[in-house]
Protein backbone atom coordinates (compact mmCIF):
# COMPACT_ATOMS: atom_id res chain seq x y z
CA UNK A 1 0.00 0.00 0.00
CA UNK A 2 1.33 3.36 -1.12
CA UNK A 3 2.29 5.35 2.25
CA UNK A 4 0.14 8.15 0.77
CA UNK A 5 -3.42 5.67 0.88
CA UNK A 6 -5.57 7.15 2.82
CA UNK A 7 -7.58 4.07 4.26
CA UNK A 8 -9.35 2.02 7.57
CA UNK A 9 -7.15 -0.83 8.56
CA UNK A 10 -9.96 -3.96 10.04
CA UNK A 11 -8.68 -6.22 11.64
CA UNK A 12 -10.63 -8.98 13.49
CA UNK A 13 -9.89 -10.93 16.31
CA UNK A 14 -11.50 -14.30 17.12
CA UNK A 15 -12.02 -15.05 20.38
CA UNK A 16 -14.05 -17.68 22.70
CA UNK A 17 -16.16 -14.83 24.18
CA UNK A 18 -16.73 -12.94 20.46
CA UNK A 19 -15.08 -10.75 18.26
CA UNK A 20 -12.86 -7.45 18.56
CA UNK A 21 -12.54 -5.54 15.95
CA UNK A 22 -9.72 -3.12 15.60
CA UNK A 23 -10.18 -0.16 13.15
CA UNK A 24 -7.15 1.87 12.54
CA UNK A 25 -7.29 5.44 10.37
CA UNK A 26 -4.39 5.25 7.90
CA UNK A 27 -2.89 8.60 6.35
CA UNK A 28 0.50 8.28 7.78
CA UNK A 29 2.02 11.25 5.72
CA UNK A 30 -0.99 13.57 6.84
CA UNK A 31 -1.02 12.98 10.59
CA UNK A 32 -3.71 10.52 9.43
CA UNK A 33 -6.04 14.03 9.06
CA UNK A 34 -9.84 13.23 8.24
CA UNK A 35 -10.43 13.36 4.02
CA UNK A 36 -13.68 13.10 2.37
CA UNK A 37 -12.60 9.53 1.88
CA UNK A 38 -12.04 8.72 5.36
CA UNK A 39 -14.84 10.44 6.76
CA UNK A 40 -16.89 8.42 4.58
CA UNK A 41 -15.32 5.16 4.98
CA UNK A 42 -15.71 5.08 8.52
CA UNK A 43 -19.85 5.22 9.17
CA UNK A 44 -19.60 2.38 6.10
CA UNK A 45 -16.99 0.35 7.95
CA UNK A 46 -19.12 0.21 11.20
CA UNK A 47 -22.52 -0.51 9.74
CA UNK A 48 -20.21 -3.32 7.59
CA UNK A 49 -19.02 -4.61 10.55
CA UNK A 50 -22.40 -4.18 13.34
CA UNK A 51 -24.11 -6.26 10.44
CA UNK A 52 -21.94 -9.08 9.21
CA UNK A 53 -20.01 -9.62 13.26
CA UNK A 54 -23.74 -10.73 15.11
CA UNK A 55 -20.71 -11.60 17.94
CA UNK A 56 -19.08 -8.40 17.96
CA UNK A 57 -17.95 -7.23 21.43
CA UNK A 58 -16.19 -4.21 20.74
CA UNK A 59 -14.34 -1.84 18.73
CA UNK A 60 -10.87 -0.72 19.21
CA UNK A 61 -9.97 2.67 17.22
CA UNK A 62 -6.43 4.31 16.38
CA UNK A 63 -4.39 6.09 14.33
CA UNK A 64 -1.62 4.23 12.39
CA UNK A 65 1.76 4.86 13.64
CA UNK A 66 3.30 6.14 16.85
CA UNK A 67 2.82 10.09 16.35
CA UNK A 68 -0.93 10.84 15.32
CA UNK A 69 -4.40 9.36 16.53
CA UNK A 70 -6.17 11.52 14.39
CA UNK A 71 -4.42 15.22 13.62
CA UNK A 72 -7.40 17.22 12.60
CA UNK A 73 -9.75 17.40 9.45
CA UNK A 74 -7.92 18.14 6.36
CA UNK A 75 -6.82 21.21 6.02
CA UNK A 76 -6.28 21.27 2.40
CA UNK A 77 -10.22 20.50 2.07
CA UNK A 78 -11.43 23.17 4.48
CA UNK A 79 -9.27 25.78 2.83
CA UNK A 80 -10.96 24.84 -0.48
CA UNK A 81 -14.56 25.77 1.19
CA UNK A 82 -15.78 28.30 -1.04
CA UNK A 83 -19.28 28.96 0.29
CA UNK A 84 -21.82 28.42 3.61
CA UNK A 85 -23.27 25.17 1.14
CA UNK A 86 -19.45 23.61 0.82
CA UNK A 87 -18.70 24.12 4.15
CA UNK A 88 -21.74 22.26 6.04
CA UNK A 89 -21.50 19.40 3.71
CA UNK A 90 -18.00 18.90 4.82
CA UNK A 91 -18.53 19.47 8.56
CA UNK A 92 -21.86 16.99 8.17
CA UNK A 93 -19.30 14.51 7.05
CA UNK A 94 -17.21 15.04 9.85
CA UNK A 95 -20.65 14.89 12.69
CA UNK A 96 -21.87 11.57 10.57
CA UNK A 97 -18.62 10.04 11.25
CA UNK A 98 -18.38 10.78 14.93
CA UNK A 99 -21.85 10.10 15.07
CA UNK A 100 -21.24 6.53 13.94
CA UNK A 101 -18.79 5.87 16.56
CA UNK A 102 -21.59 6.86 19.22
CA UNK A 103 -24.46 4.61 17.49
CA UNK A 104 -22.57 1.72 17.10
CA UNK A 105 -23.88 -1.27 19.49
CA UNK A 106 -21.10 -2.36 21.08
CA UNK A 107 -18.34 -0.18 23.16
CA UNK A 108 -15.99 1.65 21.25
CA UNK A 109 -12.24 2.02 22.87
CA UNK A 110 -10.23 4.70 21.77
CA UNK A 111 -6.56 4.30 21.77
CA UNK A 112 -5.08 7.80 21.64
CA UNK A 113 -1.31 7.49 20.68
CA UNK A 114 -0.60 10.79 19.29
CA UNK A 115 -1.79 13.77 18.58
CA UNK A 116 -6.00 14.00 18.91
CA UNK A 117 -6.61 17.74 17.70
CA UNK A 118 -9.70 19.20 16.01
CA UNK A 119 -12.01 16.82 14.22
CA UNK A 120 -9.51 13.85 16.18
CA UNK A 121 -10.67 14.81 19.49
CA UNK A 122 -14.15 15.52 18.40
CA UNK A 123 -13.79 11.30 17.12
CA UNK A 124 -12.15 10.70 20.94
CA UNK A 125 -14.76 12.19 22.44
CA UNK A 126 -17.43 9.99 20.15
CA UNK A 127 -15.88 7.00 21.71
CA UNK A 128 -16.87 5.21 24.82
CA UNK A 129 -13.42 5.51 26.81
CA UNK A 130 -9.99 6.22 25.86
CA UNK A 131 -6.76 5.71 26.87
CA UNK A 132 -4.04 7.59 25.65
CA UNK A 133 -0.36 7.39 25.28
CA UNK A 134 1.54 9.85 27.46
CA UNK A 135 3.36 11.52 24.72
CA UNK A 136 -0.54 12.47 23.10
CA UNK A 137 -1.20 15.77 22.66
CA UNK A 138 -4.96 17.21 22.95
CA UNK A 139 -6.62 20.34 21.38
CA UNK A 140 -9.17 22.03 19.67
CA UNK A 141 -7.17 24.74 17.38
CA UNK A 142 -10.02 25.76 14.83
CA UNK A 143 -10.24 29.04 16.42
CA UNK A 144 -6.90 29.63 15.24
CA UNK A 145 -7.42 29.53 11.31
CA UNK A 146 -10.90 31.60 11.93
CA UNK A 147 -13.67 28.80 12.32
CA UNK A 148 -15.55 27.49 15.88
CA UNK A 149 -15.20 24.38 17.03
CA UNK A 150 -18.83 22.92 16.07
CA UNK A 151 -20.18 19.23 16.19
CA UNK A 152 -19.47 17.07 18.29
CA UNK A 153 -17.23 19.53 19.99
CA UNK A 154 -20.73 19.65 21.64
CA UNK A 155 -19.41 16.42 23.59
CA UNK A 156 -17.00 18.07 25.68
CA UNK A 157 -18.55 19.87 28.10
CA UNK A 158 -20.25 16.69 29.47
CA UNK A 159 -16.90 15.10 29.76
CA UNK A 160 -14.62 18.32 31.26
CA UNK A 161 -17.19 20.85 32.64
CA UNK A 162 -18.02 23.99 30.61
CA UNK A 163 -15.20 26.17 32.01
CA UNK A 164 -12.47 23.79 30.35
CA UNK A 165 -14.50 23.28 27.34
CA UNK A 166 -14.12 27.18 27.34
CA UNK A 167 -10.77 27.50 27.84
CA UNK A 168 -9.75 24.16 25.18
CA UNK A 169 -11.96 26.05 22.49
CA UNK A 170 -11.82 29.67 22.84
CA UNK A 171 -8.02 29.52 23.56
CA UNK A 172 -6.88 27.13 21.03
CA UNK A 173 -4.48 26.06 23.26
CA UNK A 174 -3.19 22.31 23.65
CA UNK A 175 -3.00 20.22 26.44
CA UNK A 176 -1.00 17.18 27.60
CA UNK A 177 -2.22 13.86 27.92
CA UNK A 178 -2.01 14.09 31.68
CA UNK A 179 -3.50 17.08 31.95
CA UNK A 180 -6.42 15.92 30.09
CA UNK A 181 -6.65 12.60 32.27
CA UNK A 182 -6.70 15.39 35.43
CA UNK A 183 -9.80 16.80 33.06
CA UNK A 184 -11.61 13.77 32.91
CA UNK A 185 -11.16 13.74 28.59
CA UNK A 186 -9.49 10.47 29.04
CA UNK A 187 -9.58 7.74 31.51
CA UNK A 188 -6.36 6.26 31.41
CA UNK A 189 -2.85 7.40 30.66
CA UNK A 190 0.17 5.04 29.88
CA UNK A 191 3.73 4.79 28.17
CA UNK A 192 3.21 4.37 24.62
CA UNK A 193 4.61 1.20 25.08
CA UNK A 194 1.60 -0.19 27.29
CA UNK A 195 -1.34 1.31 25.20
CA UNK A 196 -2.03 -2.64 23.93
CA UNK A 197 -1.85 -4.26 27.47
CA UNK A 198 -4.19 -1.31 28.35
CA UNK A 199 -6.81 -1.87 25.93
CA UNK A 200 -6.35 -5.26 26.89
CA UNK A 201 -7.19 -5.17 30.30
CA UNK A 202 -10.44 -3.27 28.96
CA UNK A 203 -11.57 -6.06 26.46
CA UNK A 204 -10.96 -8.69 29.49
CA UNK A 205 -13.16 -6.94 31.79
CA UNK A 206 -15.59 -6.32 28.55
CA UNK A 207 -15.63 -10.08 28.03
CA UNK A 208 -16.53 -11.07 31.78
CA UNK A 209 -20.34 -9.26 31.34
CA UNK A 210 -23.03 -9.88 29.11
CA UNK A 211 -22.69 -8.99 25.77
CA UNK A 212 -26.49 -8.27 25.60
CA UNK A 213 -26.15 -6.05 28.89
CA UNK A 214 -23.61 -4.04 27.29
CA UNK A 215 -25.33 -3.26 24.22
CA UNK A 216 -28.44 -2.28 26.06
CA UNK A 217 -26.11 0.14 28.49
CA UNK A 218 -24.76 1.57 25.37
CA UNK A 219 -28.06 2.46 24.07
CA UNK A 220 -29.65 3.38 27.54
CA UNK A 221 -27.00 5.89 27.50
CA UNK A 222 -27.86 6.99 23.64
CA UNK A 223 -31.51 7.66 25.25
CA UNK A 224 -30.30 9.10 28.73
CA UNK A 225 -28.33 12.15 26.51
CA UNK A 226 -31.40 13.81 24.56
CA UNK A 227 -34.45 13.00 27.41
CA UNK A 228 -35.11 14.67 30.84
CA UNK A 229 -34.71 12.76 33.95
CA UNK A 230 -37.75 11.53 34.55
CA UNK A 231 -37.64 10.00 30.87
CA UNK A 232 -34.20 8.68 31.35
CA UNK A 233 -35.53 6.74 34.65
CA UNK A 234 -38.57 5.56 32.78
CA UNK A 235 -36.53 4.58 29.86
CA UNK A 236 -34.56 2.34 32.40
CA UNK A 237 -37.50 -0.01 33.46
CA UNK A 238 -37.83 -0.35 30.23
CA UNK A 239 -34.28 -1.84 29.53
CA UNK A 240 -34.55 -3.62 32.86
CA UNK A 241 -37.81 -5.35 31.91
CA UNK A 242 -36.02 -6.04 28.15
CA UNK A 243 -33.55 -7.66 29.33
CA UNK A 244 -35.37 -10.97 30.63
CA UNK A 245 -36.90 -11.44 27.16
CA UNK A 246 -36.39 -14.52 25.95
CA UNK A 247 -36.65 -16.23 22.22
CA UNK A 248 -38.56 -19.72 22.34
CA UNK A 249 -36.63 -22.07 23.42
CA UNK A 250 -34.01 -20.10 25.49
CA UNK A 251 -33.08 -18.70 28.40
CA UNK A 252 -32.28 -15.03 29.09
CA UNK A 253 -29.01 -13.59 29.58
CA UNK A 254 -29.79 -12.26 33.00
CA UNK A 255 -31.13 -15.84 34.36
CA UNK A 256 -28.70 -17.72 32.91
CA UNK A 257 -25.80 -15.24 34.13
CA UNK A 258 -27.58 -14.71 37.91
CA UNK A 259 -27.76 -18.87 37.90
CA UNK A 260 -23.98 -18.87 37.20
CA UNK A 261 -23.44 -16.51 40.22
CA UNK A 262 -25.27 -18.44 42.65
CA UNK A 263 -24.28 -21.88 41.40
CA UNK A 264 -20.57 -20.76 41.93
CA UNK A 265 -21.50 -19.14 44.92
CA UNK A 266 -23.03 -22.13 46.71
CA UNK A 267 -19.60 -23.86 46.14
CA UNK A 268 -18.12 -21.68 48.44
Amino acid sequence: MPPSTATILTTLTRRPTGTIAHLTISRPTKLNALNTPLLSQLPTTLQSLTSQTPDLLCVILTGAGNKSFIGGADIAEMAALDSPASARAFISRVSEACRSLRECPVPVIGRVNGYALGAGLEVAASCDFRVASRRAVFGMPEVRVGIPSVVEAALLPGLIGWGRTRQLLMLGENISADEALRWGLVEKVVEPEALDDAVEQWVCQLEKNGPLAVRRQKALMRTWENVSLDEAIQAGVTAFGESFGTREGEVSEPMRMLGAFFKDKSKI
